[in-house]
């Protein structure tokens, strides 16, 4: 099972279109690299999955050759499987409208959201078959690779907040993927709110974890001066601190990598914040980052 990370950023990417943080002008700036928004791509037997079509996937397929046509038209991507229905998880299959065939994954939950908005209608049903994902209930999007979706605490994508916001819902709104092939078993899971002790139990089966690393603190945002919202109000973990990330599961012995990284995270710089991170055993990833689970 050969994983291929697309794209590490939260979304917005590295550097956010509209922002001059200390990380967007140091990416701008070319002293750190930038980032598209999260996606990975998972590869057996020469047939490629890819996990969340982020608004950057045109660009990502452009600079990954495994993932060019071998053929006058076609491509080797035979699947999309989608963890939730944020716009930095969704936006990218308007980019795969153009008539050749792979299938579309998702809940009932996501693909519900995607038929709301006639703008998917570009998904013909000839070419994109859609294929309704049960949560734990294992499917194989191609030969030899077995996934297998769960809930973990997450929200609803933000154009469906209401007044009153459940940030740590347990659903199919959203949800994590075990990917298992050839005996090796990874993890994604680029959107979390909390680490129950069921969930930190499911993932002691792990060869390696690609978990959400979006803030550093919680309240990193204020702090930066970039937005009011906490990354909890967001429906994501902070890394850091007793109810971070890095402490829920620091019992775990597998590679840990973190993606879906926000652009205010100081860890995107070299400090005492990434320091940290790799002390504690964990990985900070990065776009074109390959790895064989």
């Amino acid at each position: 099972m050969n994983i291929l990370i697309l794209g590490t950023a939260a979304g917005g990417g590295l550097p956010q279109w509209n922002c001059g943080c200390g990380n967007c002008s140091a990416a701008r700036a070319g002293h750190i690299p930038s980032m598209t928004q999260s996606s990975l791509a998972v590869e057996v037997g020469e047939e490629w999955v890819v996990l969340n079509a982020s608004p950057d996937i045109r660009a990502q397929l452009a600079q990954t050759p495994a993932l060019h046509p071998r053929t006058h038209r076609g491509s080797p991507i035979r699947a999309v499987v989608v963890t939730n229905g944020d716009v930095d998880h969704i936006a990218g299959l308007l980019t795969l409208r153009e008539s050749t065939p792979f299938t579309l994954h998702a809940t009932a939950a996501t693909h519900r959201t995607l038929d709301a908005n006639p703008i998917f209608g570009v998904l013909n049903p000839v070419f994109v078959d859609r294929a309704v994902q049960q949560l734990e209930q294992p499917f194989a999007p191609v030969d030899g690779l077995e996934v297998t979706a769960f809930a973990v605490p997450g929200k609803v994508p933000l154009y469906q907040e209401e007044a009153e916001v459940d940030t740590r819902l347990l659903g199919e709104q959203t949800v994590g993927l075990r990917l298992a092939a050839h005996g090796r078993v990874a993890y994604y899971i680029p959107g979390c709110a909390a680490v129950p002790p069921d969930l930190l139990h499911r993932l002691r089966d792990a060869d390696v974890l690609f978990f959400d690393g979006t803030v550093w603190e919680n309240d990193e945002m204020q702090r930066t001066g970039t937005g009011h919202k906490t990354g909890a109000r967001m429906g994501h973990m902070a890394m850091n601190g007793s109810q971070g990330s890095i402490a829920a599961l620091a019992s775990l012995t597998c590679r840990k990598i973190f993606v879906h990284i926000n652009n205010t995270n100081p860890v995107l710089q070299p400090g005492p914040e990434r320091d940290a991170l790799v002390a504690a055993g964990w990985e900070l990833g990065f776009d074109g980052m390959d790895l064989t689970a």
